[in-house]
This record gives structure tokens, C-alpha cells and sequence, in this order.
């Protein structure tokens, strides 16, 4: 009879414990359903993370192009002469650097020449806009970057 009872409370014992680790604990269902919804805020928040880093190449994008193209003129009124390159920009100190087309990645930037004189002292064309290379479509203007 001591051995049953021995055993009884053997049982008992684990049977005890079982329920306090399991009232101790979260269900396996609980856990997905928490992973899952930080899961979730995760996907959002590195949507909006690309979405900005797109927004910064744009407005970087947008200055580059003002600025070349006011050193173009300014080269073209100073010089009574258009540049023929953006190199050009550089050498005679209108431009500290070509910069690199933050679409691109690249110094791939895409002259427009014509036969348009800013003055009737200006003796020879050349250059007179510069484009981005990327023929790829702006997800908020809905314009291809190289129109701009």
C-alpha cells in the first residue's frame, strides 16, 4: 500500500509541475501570432525606408542638374563660347567636380547639344542642357529621370 501511495504522489508531483510550466509559458500560437505581426511592421517600415531613399536620390538628382545647368551659362555668358563637355565646367573652375548621377551611380550624365546662342557676341555652339542617363520612370512624378 506505502508503494501506491508513493506512486500517487509521484504523479501527482509531475503532474503539478505540468501545469505550472504550461501556465508559465506562451502557446506556440500566441508566439506566431506576435512574430507575425512584427513581421508585419517590419515589411512596412522597409517600404517607407526605400520609398525616402528614392525621395533623396530625386532631390540630389533635381540640385545636380540646377547646378550644371547655371555653370553651362554661366560658362557660355563668361566665355562667349558653350562648353563643349561638362568637363569643360570643371577645368575653368565652374563646377568643383562632375558630380555622379545618383540614379546612375555613374558620371554617365548626358549632354544636349544645340546651335542656340545666348548672345550675339557668342561665336560658337555647344552644350547647352544636360540630362540624367537613367531611362527609369519616377515612382512619384511618374516621369523618366533622363526628361528632367
Amino acid at each position: 500500500m506505502n508503494e501506491r501511495i508513493r506512486r500517487d504522489d509521484g504523479g501527482l508531483a509531475r503532474e503539478r509541475r505540468r501545469k505550472r510550466l504550461f501556465k508559465a509559458g506562451f502557446t506556440l500560437i500566441e508566439l506566431m501570432i506576435v512574430i507575425t505581426i512584427i513581421l508585419i511592421l517590419l515589411g512596412m517600415a522597409a517600404m517607407r525606408y526605400d520609398r525616402s531613399i528614392i525621395r533623396a536620390r530625386e532631390a540630389v538628382l533635381k540640385q545636380d542638374l540646377q547646378e550644371m545647368r547655371k555653370a553651362i551659362d554661366s560658362y557660355t555668358l563668361d566665355k562667349i563660347a558653350a562648353p563643349q563637355s561638362l568637363d569643360d565646367l570643371q577645368q575653368a573652375g565652374y563646377l568643383r567636380e562632375v558630380p555622379v548621377d545618383p540614379i546612375t551611380h555613374a558620371k554617365d550624365w548626358v549632354p544636349q547639344f544645340d546651335t542656340l546662342v545666348m548672345s550675339a557676341e557668342q561665336t560658337t555652339t555647344g552644350m547647352v542642357d544636360v540630362h540624367s542617363n537613367s531611362s527609369t520612370v519616377s515612382p512619384f512624378e511618374g516621369t523618366p529621370y533622363n526628361t528632367w
